[in-house]
């Protein structure tokens, strides 16, 4: 397999494994899918992380496997493609990615389905689908541009450039830079601490930052409204506000 889900502290890792470059191929893209779609499930999961391995993290599609298809056979694979990437993003649950070496083209867009970046010294992203005479098809025109504004994601995507970690940080393409050889433990004690949180709480929040940035600002207020509004039902919030009370902020235990 070329994609694993691994479990441990209540934290899932989604690892690529496709050597040497974890290029994405259909059988990949598919496979991701798949755990994604398990990691959404499965109540052991809390949190996750999407890691590519210490060299890299994914240096973009399968271009050999991209150079056989058509437009035909592309038209039919396009929103599979899509799809494989929006499950990651739809995680309800928070998601870290740990960038190592290159995340070009494919490898890029899926950071991009992340909540939050964590990247090596040693990173290299970029979109570089133009040079082929493409555009990103995995949700980089959309995603890049809301994260760090159209003109700044126009820049990478007209030109194609690798940008290096230091400069994806002034972007805010990543949130955060480590040293290469602390990106994975870094990424997992980010994702190990909210993997104690509250669960519904943090879906809560998550959907509403995400589906409020498709809408209008009055739509995405009922939906912030009903969420909050619905978290009074949960255990979670009796805990947290009854320590709050008996105990002072921040010592809630959610597990």
């Amino acid at each position: 397999m070329t994609v694993h889900l691994e479990v441990s502290e209540g934290v899932g890792t989604l690892r690529l494994d496709r050597p040497p470059m974890n290029a994405l191929d259909i059988a990949t893209q598919d496979r991701l899918k798949e755990l994604a779609e398990e990691a959404t499930r499965r109540d052991d999961v809390r949190a996750v992380v999407i890691h590519g391995g210490e060299k890299v993290f994914a240096a973009g599609a399968d271009i050999k496997e991209m150079q056989a298809m058509d437009h035909a056979a592309m038209v039919q694979r396009a929103r599979a493609l899509q799809d494989s990437f929006t499950a990651v993003a739809r995680i309800p649950k928070p998601v870290v990615a740990a960038v190592t070496g290159y995340a070009l083209g494919g490898g890029c867009e899926l950071a991009l389905c992340a909540d939050y970046r964590i990247a090596g010294e040693n990173a290299k992203l970029g979109q570089p689908e133009i040079l082929l005479g493409l555009i990103p098809g995995a949700g980089g025109t959309q995603r890049l541009s809301r994260l760090i504004g159209p003109s700044r994601a126009k820049d990478l995507i007209f030109t194609g450039r690798q940008v290096r970690a230091d400069e994806a940080l002034t972007l805010g393409l990543v949130d955060r830079v480590v040293p290469a050889g602390e990106v994975y433990t870094q990424a997992h004690a980010w994702a190990a601490k909210l993997a104690q949180g509250p669960a519904i709480a943090l879906r809560a929040a998550k959907e509403s930052v995400d589906a409020g940035l498709e809408t209008d600002i009055e739509t995405g207020l009922a939906i912030e409204r009903n969420w909050f509004a619905g978290l009074f039902a949960t255990e979670d919030r009796e805990r947290g506000m009854r320590s709050f009370v008996e105990e002072g902020p921040g010592k809630a235990k959610f597990l």
